[in-house]
């Protein structure tokens, strides 16, 4: 197996890492990055900011901010909606910023940059970059996450990554691209400074209008870089490798840039060259034409130890990998590397050979915790197996041990999987892992025969039952692997963890996929892929629509499996034991009121949606739908996961929320999709009378 791990001579740093909660007064006087501590909340906070994605570097999603308690949690009102329509905003993934008393976010296609007053919502600057077929070709376009904030010389700077794959220096004051950072830009409409085009430093030859060739391979970003001391360290995103057909793509390289002057720093290649670690678990040459493994979900650091952590994807394609022999490093991987120079510090792959498209979908999140009477610093990275890896974040070895244990093998010619995947031992997983006849609905007898009937034409196995192709010798019309590709743990479930505890809250849905694989020549009549010229062999893609194809369906209208559908668990880090678990929102009246449950208490089912989670030091947020589909807030006892309040919103939320104090005002703000809306106990900044 190739899960080798290099051990870093990282000093140690004291305390946990905490998020800052600073008076004014304090603001003005010291340097953005200096961290106060928080252990003990500081009452009525004039400010408190919330600087990354995931509210600090650590990508915890915590906030010392305690102005909302669950004692006038219901009091929250709607303050303010900014609304994205005039950016085409639709898919509502961003997580603003709070910094510096503004916050900054991306909205829409053009993944304009927006600045906003923090107390209207009402848009200050926005940024739009030039026209490029580059952005145009972009699958994710309007998928972006977020910005990164850092001081140069004592002025703020925004940073971006276009879908276009440009990285974009801001003045956070004015919106005005930087002076001195990054080199012109040999397209119409580009300023003569503040961009950097990141395709020059790939090593491809690319026209700077139209990008990559399309037959060579395509990149684009969704999440936003990290600065980790006055370095910007960027991922990407490749094409959705459940569309490819084609085995050749452009891996997706980790790059890194002066945050000062934009100057390319360094490439990590996240398929390894000839002498480089990790080549020998590509077989068969697959290196020199195999693409992806992007690190598309956002990115972790520790700024005291030096580390940035990144999480991957498979490599091309998604389903089928018997064209890359091999265990592939360091596709679907947790890698810690150094933020100035490249340096691989240690990894982890999380699966080896991945077919089943498990790629890691949200940040390592890092917390410091008491393991064995001593402190460790840790990182924690959920998945969408709901297997919760954790390591000590220095040095890569794992906190309890992860065993390599058997797992079935591929049924399609000339596929051959690992045959031995990662567990830990600790933590147990977080929800469904494999499906089986016990897993299936038993409300009744006769629902419970009527999915074992559902299921009888598609194979069904523990977790890593792999895909299958469609002419094949079981019999059966495909494969159903739990979770399936979406989840688990997803896009729109990052989890939140309290830094004062190490307790981390993962969300997480109980969903299956069912795949039909099928000739790559004939996938190519159903969406044709631009990426790469040869399709691959025997059943390189996912069966579209059409004959053969679809999954099961579950009786009467009712999932296969059994409740809860989704929820939420937490899981002390200091321990490894899980402490609760509670089903997110309400059992929908789609279920309660089904014909076939007549009569019967089927208990919180959960609605079958992820949550969007942060914690503060009283207790934990989450957004969720009551029965009737109505969106709400809920407040939880951190330490039991017993409800301490609830508000009905006036929408549902996706992704996450983000929280600040402004002049002396709690602010908690949930994306809405197009919109934005934000809460606090006072409402619109025009009723407030600045009173506590």
């Amino acid at each position: 197996m190739t899960n080798s791990l290099v051990g870093s001579g990282a000093s140690r740093q004291p305390a946990a890492n905490r998020w800052r909660s600073l008076s004014r007064t304090l603001t003005r006087a010291l340097p953005l990055g200096l961290l106060v501590t928080a252990a003990t909340p500081v009452l009525a906070q004039d400010t408190v900011e919330w600087t990354h994605l995931g509210g600090n570097a650590h990508h915890t999603r915590y906030t010392p901010a305690n102005n909302i308690t669950p004692q006038n949690f219901g009091e929250l009102k709607e303050a303010w909606v900014w609304d994205g329509a005039s950016f085409d905003a639709q898919s509502g993934r961003s997580t603003p910023s709070y910094v510096n008393g503004m916050l900054y976010t991306v909205a829409g296609p053009r993944r304009h940059v927006v600045a906003m007053d923090p107390e209207t919502g009402e848009t200050v600057w926005s940024y739009r970059e030039p026209n490029t077929f580059r952005w145009e070709y972009s699958m994710r376009k309007d998928y972006g996450k977020g910005v990164a904030y850092a001081e140069v010389d004592g002025k703020g700077v925004i940073y971006i990554i276009s879908p276009a794959f440009f990285l974009t220096a801001l003045d956070a004051t004015t919106g005005a691209p930087l002076e001195g950072f990054g080199k012109p830009v040999p397209v119409e409409g580009f300023a003569q400074t503040g961009v950097v085009d990141m395709l020059a430093d790939l090593g491809h030859d690319y026209d700077p209008y139209y990008g990559i060739p399309k037959e060579v391979g395509y990149l684009t970003s969704s999440s936003p870089p990290i600065v980790v001391n006055g370095t910007v360290v960027v991922g990407n995103s490749a094409e959705q490798g459940y569309n490819q057909s084609r085995i050749e793509n452009i891996p997706g390289d980790i790059l890194a840039y002066d945050a000062k002057t934009g100057d390319f720093k360094w490439k990590f290649n996240v398929i390894p060259r000839p002498g480089e670690f990790g080549h020998d678990t590509w077989e068969s040459d697959a290196w020199q034409y195999t693409g992806d493994v992007s690190p598309w979900a956002p990115l972790s650091a520790d700024p005291e130890l030096g580390l940035v952590y990144v999480a991957t994807n498979p490599p091309t394609v998604d389903y089928y990998g018997g064209f890359s022999p091999g265990d592939n490093l360091f596709g679907t991987s947790l890698i810690a590397l150094d933020a100035e120079t490249g340096e691989r510090r240690w990894h982890f792959q999380l699966v080896h050979h991945d077919v089943w498209n498990y790629d890691i979908p949200t940040a390592p999140v890092l917390l410091d915790v008491m393991h064995d009477g001593r402190k460790v610093k840790a990182v924690a990275q959920p998945t969408k197996q709901t297997l919760l890896f954790v390591f000590n974040r220095e040095t890569g070895e794992p906190l309890w041990p992860i065993e390599e244990r058997p797992v079935p093998q591929s049924h399609i010619p000339g596929e051959k999987l690992s045959p031995t995947q990662p567990f830990p031992t600790k933590p147990l997983p977080y929800d469904l892992t494999g499906f089986s006849v016990d897993d299936m609905i038993d409300f009744t007898p006769e629902l419970r025969q009527q999915a074992i009937a559902a299921m009888a034409d598609w194979e069904i196995g523990p977790l890593y039952n792999p895909p299958l192709h469609r002419d094949n010798d079981l019999g059966k019309r495909g494969s159903f692997w739990c979770p399936g590709d979406g989840g688990g743990s997803n896009i729109t479930g990052p989890a939140a963890a309290d830094p004062e505890t190490g307790i981390i809250y993962l969300t997480s849905q109980s969903a299956c996929a069912a795949h039909t694989l099928v000739p790559g020549d004939e996938a190519d009549l159903r969406y044709m892929t631009d990426a790469g010229t040869t399709t691959t062999g025997v059943t390189p893609a996912r069966y579209a629509n059409g004959a053969g194809g679809g999954a099961p369906r579950g009786p009467n209208g009712l999932p296969l499996m059994k409740p809860p559908y989704s929820r939420i668990t937490a899981i002390d880090l200091n321990t490894g034991d899980h402490l609760w678990m509670i089903p997110i929102g309400e059992t929908p009246d789609r279920i309660k009121n089904n014909p076939a449950l007549a009569g019967i208490d089927v208990g919180n089912t959960g609605t079958g949606a992820q949550a969007p989670m942060m914690v503060t030091p009283s207790m934990l947020v989450y957004a969720g739908d009551v029965s009737d589909g109505t969106p709400h807030l809920f407040a939880i006892d951190k330490k039991t996961g017993r409800e301490l309040a609830r508000i009905q919103v006036p929408k549902q939320s996706r992704y996450g929320m983000m929280s600040y104090v402004h002049n002396g005002e709690q602010y908690i703000v949930l994306q809405t999709g197009s919109t934005l809306t934000a809460m606090s106990l006072h409402g619109p900044v025009e009723h407030y009378s600045g009173g506590h």
